[in-house]
């Protein structure tokens, strides 16, 4: 049975109905919602199924091809693994915004026009900020309203190229889009503040890890890879990402290795990972676009494996710095072991996911001739599995004992960690699996010789360096500080010139107005002295100053009446 209704809007009206469910009737119908929005996805063929008609154009709300069916697939698996990590919530706030906010990305990804992505779009900004309100924080807060004037101001460019394009070609529906007209660029300016494009990136980092537990992992799941899904849309085979994504890839490395809090960590990893994503839409191939919605699908499970983990840390303990934790395994081995699953998937360690879905992004990099990219990209995984494979898990579990001896993580949280890992094993040792909902044909295989001893080789390398390090006492010391990233020109620089710009404004006005106010009175006092009753023409003339002004006026009137006449 077919059910032409989108399944994003299930989720969105399913919300609306939470706030009247208590107990296990609402865990049950959360639960409910991402498995009846998977059913409806499974059994709707590729094509236009759900359209109508406004502002004298045809909005297709529900277009399915393999391209959206694979996120439409992940989305859903990441909105059901956070709502089991959740269950534990007595507030309703969260869930709330968290289906509402899964629900317009899923609602994007199925748009079949730009006004509909629009509209999706920023609600998907709109409802996200919640997750970071929630943790109810002076540092939350503040970073929430950064975080909604960025992603609404990534709407507003949308909106704008949105209408240019409309005007110059007469066509809003979403498909290939380009960089040759400037209702083209705005469009990609928009999908890359949510990418997180180089210099654009910081609202991830200064948002993420001040949300909820809960919140990041839901968090982590979809904005940016939603603005993934619109550029391999958008924009596929644009050269230009090819070398956005590579700096993408290696400019996270050297501030994750000093960053002292846990999940910026993560936050930091996930440009690096989004970076080999954009290669692979720059490159444009089959494999490479395969690669990169292979390597999205791995990349939500794994990253929602490890905010998981640091968020049941952050629940259990109070704190993710790595500088106040360690040792924790003694008392969470299970969280450990779940870490350590994440921590071998975004490595790309055999038999993991991130194998899978990195190697083909890497190998479409190899075949195209990119050979200084693929070298660049090297070194990025390399780096990721330093500071995020290692650093992480080490210095949350077993480096200097804390002292700490929290419980294990809640059921409920174990639970959702342990789908996650089984999902990370299962498409590592069987790939197939994720082969099959690939948007093109797959002729790929992982598991080469060379690619296995090439990945383990950078494995080892990076481990060896990272015990170096720290046997030598070379490696960073993790400590309460400051991280001075590009944020520096919004948070700091930008504030000091809006200060300086208002105020030069309020003092130019404040004496405009001292001004205007002085000659007012210059101008009374005048007209006193000649129209008062002690005044000049008040002494003229007997009758005052009327006289005179009746005069003036008739003159004025006959001067114009014989204007007119002549």
């Amino acid at each position: 049975m077919m059910i032409d209704f989108p399944p994003g809007l299930i989720l969105i009206l399913g919300a609306l109905i939470v706030p009247f469910l208590k107990g296990y009737l609402r865990g049950v119908f959360l639960l409910a919602l991402p498995i009846l929005s998977s059913f409806i996805l499974y059994n709707l063929p590729d094509g236009s199924h759900f359209a109508i008609t406004a502002f004298g154009q045809h909005l297709e709300l529900l277009r399915v091809d393999p391209l959206s069916r694979i996120f439409g697939y992940v989305f859903l698996i990441a909105i059901f693994l956070g709502i089991i990590y959740s269950l534990h919530l007595r507030a309703i706030e969260e869930y709330l915004s968290g289906l509402i906010y899964s629900g317009a990305a899923i609602g994007a990804v199925f748009a079949g026009d730009l006004i509909s992505l629009f509209v999706y779009w920023e609600l998907t900004a709109i409802s996200s900020v919640f997750l970071i309100l929630a943790r109810r924080t002076p540092e939350a807060l503040a970073a929430s309203m950064r975080y909604l004037i960025i992603q609404v101001g990534s709407g507003v460019l949308l909106l704008a190229g949105l209408i240019i394009r409309w005007n110059e070609t007469g066509n809003i529906t979403f498909d290939h889009i380009g960089l040759e007209s400037v209702g083209g660029v705005l469009i990609f300016l928009a999908f890359g503040i949510k990418a997180a494009f180089p210099l654009l990136h910081n609202w991830l980092q200064d948002s993420y890890p001040q949300a909820t537990p809960t919140g990041t992992v839901i968090l982590s799941a979809f904005t940016t890879k939603l603005a993934i899904y619109a550029l391999a849309r958008g924009y596929a085979g644009t050269e230009e990402l090819i070398w956005i994504g590579t700096i993408m890839a290696i400019f996270p490395i050297f501030f994750a290795i000093i960053e002292n809090d846990l999940r910026r960590v993560l936050a930091y990893s996930l440009n690096n990972q989004l970076g080999f994503m954009v290669v692979g839409i720059g490159i444009g191939t089959e494999l490479a676009l395969n690669g990169t919605a292979a390597h999205a699908f791995s990349h939500i499970i794994y990253k929602a494996l490890l905010f998981m983990s640091m968020g049941a840390i952050l629940h259990r303990t109070g704190t993710v710095l790595a500088s106040e934790l360690g040792g924790l395994y003694k008392t969470m081995p299970f969280t450990s072991i779940f870490c350590i699953i994440g921590a071998a998937s975004i490595s790309a360690f055999p038999l993991f996911c991130g194998f899978i879905s990195k190697s083909m992004i890497l190998s479409a990099v190899a075949y195209e001739g990119h050979y200084w990219v693929w070298i660049l990209l090297l070194l990025a995984s390399a780096g990721v599995i330093h500071y995020s494979a290692i650093k992480v898990p080490y210095f949350a579990f077993f480096a200097n004992d804390s002292g700490k001896r929290p419980k294990e993580a809640p059921l409920n949280m174990l639970i959702a960690m342990a789908l996650a890992s089984i999902l990370c094993v299962g498409i590592g040792v069987w790939p197939s699996s994720l082969f099959y909902i690939l948007p093109f044909e797959v002729n790929y295989i992982p598991y080469t010789e060379s690619h296995i001893l090439s990945q383990l080789q950078l494995l080892f390398f990076s481990a060896l360096s990272f015990a170096v390090l720290i046997k030598l006492g070379f490696y960073p010391v993790q400590s309460k500080s400051t991280i001075i990233d590009t944020d520096w020109i919004y948070r700091r620089l930008a504030k000091a010139v809006v200060v300086l710009i208002t105020n030069v404004a309020l003092t130019f006005y404040s004496n405009l107005f001292e001004v205007t106010i002085l000659r007012a009175r210059r101008l009374v006092d005048q007209l006193y002295k000649h129209h008062g009753p002690q005044g000049i023409l008040a002494r003229t003339w007997p009758t005052g100053s009327m006289v005179l002004w009746v005069a003036i006026f008739l003159g004025i009137y006959l001067l114009l009446y014989f204007i007119k006449n002549i």
